[in-house]
């Protein structure tokens, strides 16, 4: 096969050296990423795959000289296929010279494979590098990443100089591995090497990676030492550390020392303000910038400009992008990201839309950032909508992509689409960055598969606190409160939580009712100083309200400086929870005079107060006052407190008209507060009528099946309780899920219906027989005739495992203790009538917290009032 055409060059030495040797088509070069492969030598004449070996005009062979030299001038003129070939063919190896040729011409051109199989040659003939080949393979290994094959290379010089050295120290800086770029650096001070001005930004990058504000000082000491304390860029590279590390003032008295500046010095400050938080002290530096003359470059600007979408004025963002078209930056995609960006951070979708559109070349930047703002500012739908246009355009997407659409995602429940873009991060490798395999947790967590979420935690090679958090709050979300509290706890031994995390973690022991595993999280939470951060004040009532405790409850809201409307709502809510509807029309009171303004939440809480307590005059006040005064329309769930509260009253015809007269459609709820009132008042005409209603909407819910068969047994009309039973038999409306949780010495037990696994079952049921005994003793309503009614609450909402979680208590506690039940269903009339004997008979006060009250049984009463229970 001919040798490639040499390109025509007025080069005289070179057409005298390739004169002699003709160089034969070069061998196709070979991979040899991960390890150097052996030095290849030619096979011997006859072999068919070796080339034609070479003629000489004058002599039979070239000699040492003449081949390295014409491997020189092969490199000198680009010519990387030969020069490779006329290395692995020659029976000697070239000379030093030669080698840091090729090795440079290697590094210029980026060519991988060319490199590692000359890096292979020389590894193979030399025992050892001196310091002008070592210093050529380390800068070209370095550039290629191949941090590990550097090291070795690093091994075989018996002499070193800085900049074998600085090479090492730079490249395991860029390939991540910060601490052992800051050991080699101190390896390089112990053998006596004296740094010079290109080491210490090497250092210092490194010391602001990781972050190490220690380590920095330190190298700052040495920078000092050495005498490089005027040298511009290394004093660039110490404020660039010290506002890494979050050290802004450390940072700034540099910058302020500095007796010459550039546009990075300044660029390095105003971006040390914007990255820990301070825009305001980041842009009036960018002015001083303006005014001692110094133009501003690509980077500036684009900083800047996206530091102005942080402090929420649109004029000045508009003024900073007037600023930036005038001086020429208005065509780079660069600094169009970044008004995107700045225009998202305001929530001026409509203006990022239009420089978006406007954009003749996007970059993957580009749409990440339409997508990503789209999903922040509460456009999911338009997030997921310019990521199918960005898979039209073939446009590839980055990790932050991926994630943006993943979080659209678990707003939108869109699990197909989610799931595709899971397979696309598996296929891309971006499954490994902690970003996206948090936007999968969350994902997969409110779209009900907590499995999958678990699935994909477990295979995460790094978890932060965000893993963490998302995990406990996604357990939550599944109702599946116990394992959140099992992951927190096991949490505490890997990563500090956050506010985000104690916040979870408190939801989850109010879901539960563990009031002391509460408390010992309320006790982190101070430790942590963080009582006051965010919504964990809020978290704290919410825990306390639901575990029955009013007064730690009112403690914390008295100390709390800061509430917000959410803080009062809590309380309010709590109050009305615990019977205690007048104190909360008070609190109401309060809160209107100290200047907050109620949201729909409260009015939903005041009208369920006056409900419960039957005051309509007062319920229609705080109805018209919620329009008339704080301007809240009405919605489904106010105009449903409205039917309850007349309805429970007696006044059927009167919820009939409200129902009519509404402005909104009529939900199943509405209608289901009217059907609770016929039942209660025995009115069955108007209750079918609800009843028709109801089950056109939700035909499948178990509980307006219920109530419509609880109407038909007060009336007495057992084949209409036959016909809706036989119903609920074919849609499999009639299994049960009851569970009921129990903390008895800091450990929280669930109990669930039917559940005979239980370690202490038997003595369970004998309490429980036990109980029956003595109720029937003392004059109670027998038991029996309460639970064998043709169907009930107790057969399909209740499951009675509120009787178990106290028996259990019963057990296992003092006499005198409190015994708090936490239930995830109703709390069925027999068991109301069970706890208000047990009370009474062994004088321990009860409280069952069900998914519509709280109840506290103390001496045979209930907080309710038995309202409900008649």
């Amino acid at each position: 096969m001919p040798p490639p055409p040499a390109r025509t060059h007025p080069n005289p030495p070179l057409l005298h050296l390739l004169a002699s040797h003709r160089a034969p088509q070069p061998l196709p070069l070979t991979p040899a990423h991960g390890h150097l492969p052996p030095r290849k030598r030619p096979r011997g004449v006859g072999s068919a795959a070796a080339p034609p070996p070479p003629r000489a005009a004058a002599s039979a062979e070239a000699t040492y000289s003449d081949r390295s030299a014409a491997l020189r001038a092969l490199c000198s003129h680009g010519q990387l296929a030969q020069a490779l070939w006329l290395l692995e063919s020659s029976p000697e190896p070239p000379d030093e010279g030669a080698y840091v040729a090729l090795f440079r011409l290697c590094e210029w051109r980026r060519a991988v494979d060319a490199g590692m199989r000359a890096c292979a040659h020389a590894d193979a003939e030399h025992p050892s590098f001196g310091l002008r080949l070592g210093n050529a393979m380390l800068s070209m290994l370095v550039r290629f990443g191949e941090i590990w094959h550097a090291w070795r290379v690093f091994a075989k010089m018996p002499e070193r100089d800085v900049f074998s050295w600085n090479v090492m120290v730079g490249g395991y800086g860029k390939v991540g591995f910060l601490e052992e770029a800051l050991d080699l650096y101190y390896r390089m001070l112990w053998a006596g090497m004296r740094p010079d001005v290109y080491t210490f930004p090497c250092v210092l990058r490194t010391c602001g990676g990781i972050p190490d504000w220690r380590m920095g000082r330190e190298v700052h000491a040495h920078v000092l030492r050495f005498g490089f304390g005027d040298e511009v860029d290394v004093l660039n590279a110490l404020v660039t550390m010290y506002a890494k590390c979050g050290d802004v003032v450390a940072a700034r008295k540099v910058f302020d020392g500095m007796a010459v500046t550039d546009c990075i010095s300044w660029n390095a400050m105003i971006a040390g303000h914007f990255e820990n938080h301070e825009c305001e002290a980041g842009l009036e530096l960018f002015l001083t910038m303006l005014e001692n003359e110094v133009q501003p470059n690509l980077m500036t600007i684009t900083s800047v400009t996206v530091a102005s979408g942080m402090l929420s004025e649109v004029g000045f963002a508009k003024e900073m992008h007037g600023f930036a078209v005038k001086r020429g930056f208005a065509i780079d995609v660069a600094f169009c990201n970044s008004l995107i960006q700045m225009y998202t951070s305001l929530g001026r979708m409509g203006d990022a839309g239009k420089i978006f559109s406007r954009m003749e070349t996007k970059d993957a930047m580009s749409w990440t950032a339409m997508i990503s703002g789209y999903e922040k500012n509460g456009f999911p739908d338009k997030a997921l909508e310019v990521y199918a246009l960005m898979e039209l355009h073939n446009v590839s997407p980055d990790d932050v992509t991926i994630a943006s659409a993943l979080a659209a995602c678990a707003c939108l429940g869109r699990l197909d689409v989610g799931i595709k873009l899971h397979e696309l991060a598996q296929n891309k490798g971006f499954i490994r960055y902690v970003v996206v395999a948090n936007a999968l947790l969350e994902m997969y967590a409110k779209s009900k598969h907590i499995d999958k979420a678990i699935e994909v935690f477990k295979f995460m090679a790094e978890k932060d606190v965000v893993s963490w958090s998302s995990m406990i709050a996604g357990f939550c979300f599944n109702h599946r409160s116990f394992e959140a509290l099992y992951y927190f706890r096991y949490m505490l031994g890997h990563v500090k939580p956050n506010s985000v995390t104690f916040i979870a973690a408190l939801s989850a022991c109010a879901a539960t009712g563990a009031l002391r595993s509460g408390k010992e999280i309320h006790a982190h939470v101070l430790r942590c100083g963080i009582g006051s951060e965010g919504y964990v004040p809020n978290a704290l009532l919410d825990l306390y309200v639901k575990c029955g405790q009013t007064s730690y409850a009112w403690a914390q809201f008295s100390v709390h400086s800061e509430k917000d409307v959410v803080s009062w709502n809590i309380m309010l809510s709590g109050f009305v929870a615990h019977g205690h509807g007048d104190i909360a029309l008070s609190l109401f009171n309060q809160m209107v005079e100290m200047g907050e303004h109620p949201d729909e939440v409260t009015f939903i809480a005041l009208l369920c107060a006056c409900s419960r307590a039957g005051m309509v005059i007062q319920g229609w006040e705080l109805f018209h006052m919620m329009t008339e005064k704080f301007s809240i329309v009405p919605n489904l769930k106010h105009y449903a407190c409205m039917v309850d509260l007349l309805s429970r009253v007696g006044k059927l015809t009167e919820a009939y008209n409200l129902i009519n007269r509404m402005p909104i459609k009529p939900d199943a709820a509405v209608w289901g507060a009217l059907l609770n009132g016929c039942r209660i008042h025995r009115y069955v005409e108007l209750g079918e009528l609800a009843a028709k209603v109801i089950l056109e909407l939700e035909p499948n819910d178990a509980a307006y099946h219920v109530l419509l068969c609880d109407l038909y047994t007060d009336a007495g009309k057992w084949a209409q309780v036959a016909r809706v039973r036989k119903t609920m038999r074919e849609k499999g409306l009639e299994q049960d899920n009851g569970c009921s949780w129990v903390e008895v010495k800091g450990v929280t037990h669930a109990l669930l219906t039917d559940d005979e696994s239980h370690p202490q079952i038997k003595e369970i049921n004998v309490v429980l027989h036990g109980i029956y005994e003595r109720m029937k003793a003392c004059g109670f309503a027998p038991v029996d005739s309460l639970e064998d009614k043709e169907v009930s609450e107790d057969d399909i909402l209740c499951g009675h495992s509120e009787r178990l979680a106290v028996a259990f208590g019963l057990i296992n506690t003092t006499p005198g203790t409190t015994i708090s039940v936490t239930k995830n269903r109703y709390t069925c009339q027999s068991c109301h009538m069970i706890f208000k004997a047990i009370s009474e008979i062994v004088r321990r006060e009860i409280t069952v917290r069900d998914t519509k009250q709280l109840h506290c049984f103390k001496d045979g009463d209930c907080s309710c009032g038995d309202i409900g229970y008649g």
